[in-house]
């Protein structure tokens, strides 16, 4: 198989592009209402200056005619917070030099940090941005690291995000910056990059993470980046997706816990649907998890230690004893034991809610699932 130094994707990626972290921000507001608030600040500013002059014309002098009108504080208020400053009206009276200490300069303080605050705003959000990516990289533990936001990729966050993961556990890293943008937009935060490359996985805090889901377009590349991934995380568990079957061997080699074949899950899938229509749909509602019937994975209570799989309260599939994964039907699943895992058949169920009084308590769910366990017909 071919191994190309990068996914034709990544080629197209700048190089002042291609190692930026992405976090999830607020939608900026509309580039008009912020000029209008910042010309609003500055008119009450200068407002504010003029009714203080306004208040002590007294105690100021025109060199012009000696008086102060309404227009010479309008004047000398325009010429102060701009630190114009002519000279030819100026604060004689002591009220009148104490509240140019006191009130104006703060205010021309003020007013030169709303004239530049397009270049404040810069600087500002900036900082924010690297203490924002400081902290989240601190705070980032057992996440999951979603290489490739493609169709794979979005259904592979979609099936997480049934199952309980929070947006703030999901790092997206894909090698266009369109992508990332849209994964922002939804609330992820993204890393741009070949994810065939350590410095870009490292960014996505990779050495931390608890499961990598790999769905690039291209199954060499997958290959690379499970290598790269394994080198990175001894223990993280790593799922990745290939094209061609054959090529799945390779991945397993290259550090992948699990390898699923999309192109033959696909046809086998389309087969059982000409066969049986009906079988193909209840195929489709399993893998689709939150909806219907669920296939999900949970470790046994203590309640069913001892008991045999079909004693269980939900309709079991496989039972996963170490390294071992036993059938339904296996003699050996049976009795069950405490470090067991169970693959069971549930029905999708909302989240367990406060009881409210007057209302139906809710259907229990089966530990770390979220799901209300399916009950035979002769219970």
């Amino acid at each position: 198989m071919k191994l190309p130094l990068q996914d034709a994707a990544a080629r197209e990626v700048p190089e002042d592009r291609s190692h930026r972290v992405m976090l999830p921000r607020r939608a900026p507001k509309a580039p008009l209402r912020q000029v209008g608030r910042r010309l609003l600040m500055a008119l009450l500013v200068l407002l504010a200056t003029v009714f203080i002059v306004w208040m002590e014309r007294d105690e100021y002098h025109d060199n012009a005619n000696g008086t102060v009108d309404l227009l010479d504080c309008f004047y000398y208020a325009t010429v102060t917070l701009s630190t114009t400053g002519y000279g030819d009206i100026v604060p004689y009276g002591d009220s009148a030099r104490l509240l140019n200490i006191l009130l104006i300069t703060p205010l021309r303080v003020l007013f030169l940090i709303i004239l530049v605050g397009t270049t404040l705003e810069v600087l500002t959000e900036r900082t924010r941005e690297q203490w924002q990516l400081k902290r989240w990289r601190n705070a980032l533990r057992d996440h999951t690291v979603i290489v490739g936001f493609g169709t794979k990729g979005r259904s592979a966050v979609q099936t997480l995000r049934a199952t309980g993961l929070s947006r703030d556990r999901i790092v997206i890293v894909d090698p266009s910056s369109k992508v990332i943008d849209a994964a922002v937009a939804e609330g992820y935060a993204g890393v741009v990059g070949d994810a065939t490359r350590s410095d870009v996985l490292l960014r996505a805090e990779i050495q931390r993470a608890h499961q990598v889901v790999i769905a690039t377009q291209r199954d060499d590349t997958a290959v690379l980046v499970s290598l790269t991934a394994r080198q990175l995380n001894k223990k993280a568990t790593i799922v990745a997706a290939v094209r061609e079957e054959e090529n799945a061997p390779l991945l397993r080699q290259s550090g992948a816990d699990s390898v699923i074949t999309s192109a033959s899950a696909a046809g086998r899938l389309l087969g059982l649907s000409v066969h049986s229509p009906s079988a193909g749909t209840v195929m489709e509602d399993l893998i689709q998890q939150g909806s219907g019937l669920d296939l999900v994975e949970r470790p046994v209570v203590k309640s069913e230690v001892g008991k045999s799989v079909r004693e269980t309260a939900d309709l079991v599939v496989s039972v996963l004893r170490g390294h071992r994964l036993l059938g339904y039907d296996d003699p050996a699943a049976s009795p069950l034991q405490s470090t067991d895992r169970l693959i069971t058949i549930v029905r999708a169920a909302a989240t367990e809610e406060p009881a409210v009084p007057g209302k139906k308590p809710a259907k229990p769910t089966l530990p770390g699932t979220g799901v209300s366990p399916m009950r035979r017909l002769d219970e």
